[in-house]
């Protein structure tokens, strides 16, 4: 069997939630409990930060849509937290860098008890393909260069183009079963997936639960219904506020959450565990728009290169800080290994002050720096609801005030995200972050169509360098895709399109129970204990 790197459709998320929240990278487990501390049975529950809407997995948005879809379906393919490649409905693939045959597993179902062939997933892989049907896969995963053809229990894949990580691209997609297919209107607020657990009970706004069956047999590392230490049934809880979560956590009545801010200390005080996934919470993206301060690479190097990062990051990322090995930061981190061809630069304040005179932006008596009579001024944005946001603002308003450059904070909650980023394009730059897991989906950001014309490219880039490396990494072979793909990212670091400032690690604590999480909550990892 040939395995390949390549970014799964759980990678892309979703446009607003790339830019609001960031989930990725490596396990960080506190310990592994024995085998022999699993308790089958019971109900595991599970916090997520708000109600997960539609439940259509090709059209999920939300990270918290995800998490809760990622209980029902499954891919191909199963990508661990080190994002290495296992089968999980495929036994086997054989690829190159056109085609790719995919083998099923024997005895697959549906939650509903009909058979999960070749054929579905073929048919599967053809409805993300067109883009007539708009599902999240289509741009950044799967394209109309790709079709699938079913043969007994093989499918063949084939891409028109070039496609180095067709493998995985393909192979990470969530299948849905032939009913949900037929009506996949009816996926919004039920499941029909191959699923270990099966949605059995809604309470919007409140708890969504899934119940084990009886009848599964091809889970990732012969996980079975019978696997120990497995519960009867999930429950995800929408829990909004932290701090609730978190005494929920110590109350042991959940048994996971994402805890960023404070309670963290209180956590780890009572002992709890947590798998942790990289997090580019001191990203900053810039507006490059015509006609805001940031369109210029001279302001773009130059205010950023002001500030220091040690001071700054240790304030985002709450005194634990990472330093950035890639602008990939969720699994299967495609394209990192080798690690970044480019290094942070150093803080010079004088510096900065130079290249803003450059660019034309004078100082003048009042303090404040001015080019054709109006005054430079940055409106830098942040997520209201993350705490670390605010003070590490305040510190670049600080050392940007000082500069000359008139420092507008804005707090922002999900609709002005959305309104900022995606319509009135009213920012300059802030903590935004994408959070992609290869390089194919940081370009849809960076080299795609801009917003105006249905794109993601919410910054407004125009990097002729990036673009044609773009190209070539697209069309090179699988053995020299991924050297040229982080010279793409070097090229967007060297002309500052992005500003990685730090990393830090985002926890999702562990009580009564261990589990791994790529990405969600992998639900055939999930043991309980005694």
């Amino acid at each position: 069997m040939k395995r390949s790197t390549a970014v799964p459709v759980a990678a892309a998320l979703s446009v607003l939630a790339l830019t609001l929240t960031s989930c990725a990278g490596s396990t960080d487990a506190n310990g592994a409990p024995a085998e022999g501390d699993f308790v089958s049975g019971g109900t595991f529950v599970t916090a997520v930060n708000d109600d997960p809407g539609d439940l259509n997995p090709m059209k999920a948005i939300s990270p918290d849509t995800w998490g809760v879809v990622s209980l029902a379906y499954e891919s191909l393919i199963s990508v661990t937290p080190d994002g290495e490649f296992e089968p999980w409905l495929a036994e086997s693939w054989e690829e190159t860098g056109t085609e790719v045959v995919f083998t099923l597993k024997d005895g697959i179902t549906c939650a509903d008890g009909s058979e999960f062939t070749a054929q579905t997933v073929a048919d599967n892989l053809n409805y993300n393909a067109d883009p007539a049907n708009a599902t999240f896969s289509y741009g950044s995963v799967i394209d109309e260069n790709v079709s699938a053809v079913a043969d007994g229990s093989t499918v063949t894949v084939t891409s028109t183009v070039n496609s180095p990580f067709l493998a995985v691209n393909a192979g990470t997609i969530l299948m849905v079963c032939d009913a949900g297919l037929a009506d996949p209107t009816a996926l919004s607020d039920t499941t029909d997936g191959t699923g270990l657990f099966g949605l059995s009970d809604v309470k919007p706004g409140d708890t969504y639960t899934f119940t084990k069956r009886d009848d599964y047999t091809w889970g990732p590392d012969d996980v079975t219904s019978e696997t120990e230490g497995l519960p009867d049934t999930i429950e995800a809880r929408v829990v909004t506020d932290e701090s609730t979560a978190a005494n929920l956590l110590v109350s042991g009545e959940i048994n996971a959450a994402t805890i960023s801010g404070a309670d963290r200390a209180r956590l780890d005080a009572a002992g709890l565990t947590h798998v942790g996934v990289r997090n580019p919470v001191g990203m900053m993206l810039f507006n490059e728009k015509e006609g805001r301060p940031f369109a210029d690479p001279l302001v773009r190097e130059a205010l950023s290169i002001s500030i220091d990062r040690d001071e700054v990051g240790t304030v985002i990322a709450d005194g634990e800080g990472l330093d950035p090995v890639s602008l990939i930061t969720k699994t299967p981190l495609l394209c990192v290994a080798d690690g970044p061809k480019w290094e942070m630069p150093d803080t010079d304040v004088d510096r900065a002050g130079e290249l803003l005179d450059e660019a034309g932006w004078m100082l003048e008596s009042d303090g404040l720096r001015y080019k054709d009579g109006e005054p430079l001024t940055v409106k830098f944005v942040y997520n209201a609801p993350t705490s670390t946001h605010a003070p590490a603002a305040e510190l670049v308003k600080e050392t940007w005030d000082a500069l000359g450059v008139t420092t507008e904070l804005a707090a922002n909650d999900a609709a002005a995200w959305s309104e900022q980023l995606w319509s009135t394009f009213d920012w300059d730059t802030g903590w935004i972050q994408v959070a992609p897991g290869g390089p194919l989906v940081l370009s849809t950001f960076f080299n795609g169509a801009m917003p105006t014309d249905g794109g993601l490219n919410f910054m407004w880039v125009d990097n002729p360098e990036y673009s044609a490396l773009v190209d070539e990494a697209s069309s090179a072979s699988p053995e020299d895709t991924c050297g040229i793909w982080q010279d793409a990212e070097a090229e967007l670091m060297d002309r500052f399109d992005v500003f990685p400032v730090t990393d830090n690690i985002l926890p999702t604590y562990q009580s009564g129970a261990v589990f791994d999480q790529p990405n969600y909550i992998q639900p055939t990892s999930i043991r309980m204990l005694g």
